[in-house]
């Protein structure tokens, strides 16, 4: 299977150094070896995929667990690395670099048969596990509640050296306070504060957002950023604009993406 880049790079990556990848080399492709790195340890990758114009940098091992897409490993062109990324519902669950195929053969294996990503780093350490990315696995709901802190413990860390930090703090804090934006999922953008019903990217923008003004009022605006509902003094009023614009029946946020919620 061809696998094509959704950004393709303006020019030809540099040749896998053969010196770096002799049994990439020797295999013939990336796949192919991470096949054979597999099959030693007894593990099974199933039909993987493969980049048809350059295959000995890229290969991508499909999964059996519902939501999870193909997992993509790349290789390094200055030292001899591999690193991996999968994806589950939007969210980027798996990641991490090593030297080791045999080590990266067994995370594909664990990503291929649905291990959670705690697991999969048992047999392979080099994999990063983050807080949040375990809150994604245990469903939509533990990750609203996580972001939603980890959202209020950075913006904290700002808010001594930032005027705008500080000013999105007390906005977020407010928010989170209010039971019908508490169950959404919040990130910020460019300062602007926002709250999807889906928590896998690309996010949907089926609620108002707010913007930082420079005199320390806020805008609401949506659910299009040029629709502007309305301007307050203060935290609290634009909340309850927010509030009071939020689409019928908006309930807890959902795992998935708002493509996925588009095609539902």
């Amino acid at each position: 299977m061809t696998f094509t880049s959704p950004c393709p790079a303006r020019h030809e990556p540099t040749p896998a150094d053969p010196d770096l990848y002799p049994d990439l080399a020797a295999a013939g492709s990336l796949a192919a070896a991470l096949a054979l790195a597999a099959a030693e340890q007894g593990l099974d990758l199933g039909v993987l995929l493969s980049n048809d114009s350059d295959p000995l940098r890229t290969a991508g091992v499909t999964s059996t667990a519902p939501g999870r897409e193909p997992c993509w490993i790349f290789i390094g062109s200055e030292s001899r690395w591999f690193n991996i990324n999968g994806s589950c519902k939007g969210v980027q669950l798996l990641s991490g670099s090593t030297s080791d195929l045999g080590e990266l053969a067994r995370a594909a294996a664990g990503w291929r048969d649905g291990a959670r990503i705690r697991e999969i780093q048992g047999d392979a350490a080099f994999i990063e596990v983050s807080e949040l990315a375990e809150a994604h696995e245990r469903g939509p709901a533990e990750a609203v509640t996580v972001q939603w802190r980890l959202l209020l413990e950075d913006l904290h860390q700002d808010a001594d050296r930032l005027d705008l930090a500080r000013q999105t703090l007390a906005l977020a804090e407010a928010a989170s306070a209010e039971p019908k934006l508490r169950q959404l999922y919040p990130f910020t953008s460019h300062w602007s504060l926002h709250f999807t019903t889906c928590t896998g990217f690309p996010y949907s923008w089926d609620v108002p957002f707010i913007d930082l003004l420079s005199d320390g009022r806020y805008r609401v605006c949506g659910p299009s950023r040029g629709t502007v509902i309305g301007e307050g003094d203060t935290a609290a009023a634009a909340i309850s604009m927010v509030v009071g614009a939020l689409p019928t029946n908006c309930g807890p946020a959902v795992a998935g993406t708002a493509n996925d919620q588009r095609q539902g």
